[in-house]
């Protein structure tokens, strides 16, 4: 027995963790509780989808063992050497108390966090009052409207199970019912989500590999964010208009006055001219009562939230569209130099090694033809499980195709082709969900922007949705190949992470059939996906899509068009007026030597009171 693989897993996991939390999040910026839970709920999330394989893999070599020695019992008389290589434990086998308690503090800690303390926390960042106690109050308060429907619904289960015939209560049946009630739940999500994303990776992967039309897309989505970027700006700007007028209202001794300043100090730097500067309107109606500041509070901090997302998805939008021009622009090039519109240089490994013939080749051909490659190819494991998930409920004659090389690679004993194989789907259905949680525009409150420019609020419920579908989809994925003895009907070696978190079951209420319309209801939503069915459905009702050459599907395109060459004319003259404002700097350092060396006190005292008073400035700083 060994425990290096696992150590080795566990150490990995955290580290490729770490390194993520470091991207998106900002360490110094949020609070130390909100990101060492958001650590622990990503982690332990990630740890399940890596030690699946291995608590596989163990089950299937008790199996293979069970197998041999009953049949060496049945057959000891004609057996002369027992040929122990068939159970024989590799290298990495691990030992049998081990993988159970790991799963039991994976399991209750990640159900702890994502049911009582990142809803808590989720709740307690987007508070106003002005005190802890409150901001508890308030997250109470506000959690227990959320949890109260789940009781009401639990509590109408289970007064429709105690009155069917032959049916009483205990313990090991309520634990049924609640594990069954969790399960019904992520595997509800999980089609929605699992049944967008394997169709859209692919097609996303594909539609990149294609300029032209990802750059007519591009511009159709940098219209419809600069509306909702100007709505966040307007919106915020009423707020900042309340704030100032109830800062210009309120007398220092007023004992709301801290509560004012907490407020203000919520307004980030940038903005405070905005705050400072504005005109106060006479007819305003001013409350500074604490009720409504502390509604001001809350408002504000929503305020502040889609601004700061809006911005970070504009700047990360126009990147991304320069980029894909640039590509557009050298694409065609005779003399196969890659001539970029940006004159930010390139830093790291890509200074030394990416010349301009090299990158022209990296991203007007290798990328391309790499983005098609990998797209064809995922479209192929997206129908590979799309048949599986269709099929795997079907034993006799089996028909899932993960289940299929699983039992071939079981006779061969290659356990480490189940576990390569393993890791890397339960990785992709993963991505396939997750992603569609941040692309469905209800849920636009959050968003994972990199360069640590990630909300409090949006790692809270990354960390949240992990550990509520990490579970089912691991269920789902051992369904798959048939290592749920809940879901083959048959008794076997169950693996730990069934024993200790349960089995791919469902209510009891809608447990008749669930076989038949769980895999119909994926494939029609990856149909509903392909078709683009939805967004047709939401343009129909005045929500507009990309959905062909519709004409305002162009209007919106040229629109988003110019949006984006006056937002390259807007950099350019900023990156101009600070080289003048350089220049400007350097020559009154000019200007100042030569006074001190003439000793002209009275022309150096008139030249600084002139420039304190007539600061340079650009020409479009006023617009």
């Amino acid at each position: 027995m060994a425990i290096g693989p696992l150590v080795t897993e566990i150490v990995c996991t955290f580290l490729l963790v770490l390194s993520l939390l470091y991207r998106y999040g900002d360490w110094p910026r949020h609070h130390l509780i909100v990101t060492l839970s958001v650590l622990v709920a990503w982690y332990f999330s990630f740890l399940i989808i890596f030690l699946i394989p291995l608590d596989s893999r163990r089950q299937l070599i008790d199996n293979v063992c069970k197998k041999t020695r009953h049949h060496f019992l049945l057959h000891s008389d004609e057996i002369i050497i027992s040929n122990d290589t068939e159970c024989r434990e590799p290298w990495s086998y691990l030992p049998e108390t081990a993988m159970p308690q790991i799963w039991r503090v994976v399991y209750w800690t990640s159900q702890f966090l994502t049911w009582l303390v990142l809803p808590l926390m989720q709740s307690y960042t987007k508070a106003g009052d002005f005190t802890v106690k409150g901001k508890l109050k308030s997250a109470l308060v506000d959690n227990a409207i959320y949890y109260g429907s789940y009781l009401l619904i639990a509590g109408i289960l289970l007064i429709y199970l105690a009155a069917q015939p032959n049916f009483h209560f205990d313990w090991p049946k309520l634990k049924a019912i609640a594990a069954g009630a969790s399960n019904t739940w992520g595997l509800f999500w999980l089609v929605l989500l699992l049944g967008y994303g394997l169709v859209d990776i692919p097609r996303s992967l594909w539609r990149a590999a294609d300029p032209t039309k990802s750059l007519t897309r591009l511009y159709f989505k940098a219209s419809k964010l600069s509306i909702e970027k100007s709505d966040a700006e307007e919106s915020l700007d009423d707020y900042l208009e309340i704030l100032n007028g109830v800062m210009e209202k309120m007398e220092l001794n007023d004992p709301q006055r801290p509560h004012v300043e907490t407020i203000q100090q919520k307004v980030p730097v940038e903005l405070h001219d905005k705050l400072t500067n504005r005109r106060i309107n006479s007819s305003m109606n001013v409350d500074i009562s604490e009720k409504s500041l502390i509604k001001l509070h809350r408002q504000l901090i929503k305020a502040l939230q889609t601004h700061h997302r809006t911005e970070t998805q504009w700047h990360n939008l126009v990147e991304k569209i320069l980029e894909v021009e640039d590509v557009c622009r050298n694409i065609g090039s005779h003399d196969r130099n890659f001539k970029s519109s940006s004159e930010t240089p390139q830093t790291g490994l890509a200074k030394y090694c990416m010349s301009n013939r090299v990158e022209w080749f990296w991203r007007c051909v290798f990328k391309l033809y790499l983005l098609k490659s990998l797209a064809g190819f995922l479209a192929l494991v997206s129908a590979l499980v799309v048949w599986s998930e269709l099929t795997f409920f079907t034993m006799n004659p089996v028909l899932s195709l993960f289940a299929v090389f699983v039992n071939l690679a079981k006779q061969n004993y290659d356990y480490v082709s189940i576990e390569f194989v393993s890791i890397i789907t339960i990785a992709y259905m993963c991505i396939c969900a997750y992603s569609t949680v941040f692309k469905i525009r209800v849920l636009n409150l959050y968003y994972l922007a990199p360069h640590h420019q990630t909300d409090e609020y949006s790692l809270i419920f990354s960390g949240m949705m992990l550990c509520r579908l990490t579970p089912a989809m691991c269920l789902n994925f051992l369904g798959l190949i048939h290592m749920d003895s809940h879901v083959i009907k048959t008794r076997l070696m169950e693996t730990y992470y069934t024993q200790i978190m349960g089995h791919m079951d469902v209510l009891p209420i809608i447990s008749d059939g669930f076989n038949i319309y769980f895999p119909m209801a994926i494939l029609a939503l990856c149909l509903a996906t392909y078709f683009s069915l939805g967004s047709r459905f939401l343009s129909i009702i005045g929500f507009q899509q990309f959905v062909g050459e519709d004409e305002i599907t162009s209007d919106l395109v040229d629109e988003g068009r110019e949006l984006i060459k006056r937002e390259k004319r807007k950099r350019q003259r900023s990156d101009r007026g600070e080289e003048r404002s350089h220049n400007d700097y350097n020559s009154n350092d000019n200007l100042d030597d030569m006074f001190v060396a003439a000793g002209s006190r009275s022309q150096t005292s008139s030249y600084f009171s002139q420039r304190n008073v007539v600061p340079s400035r650009n020409l479009f700083d006023d617009v």
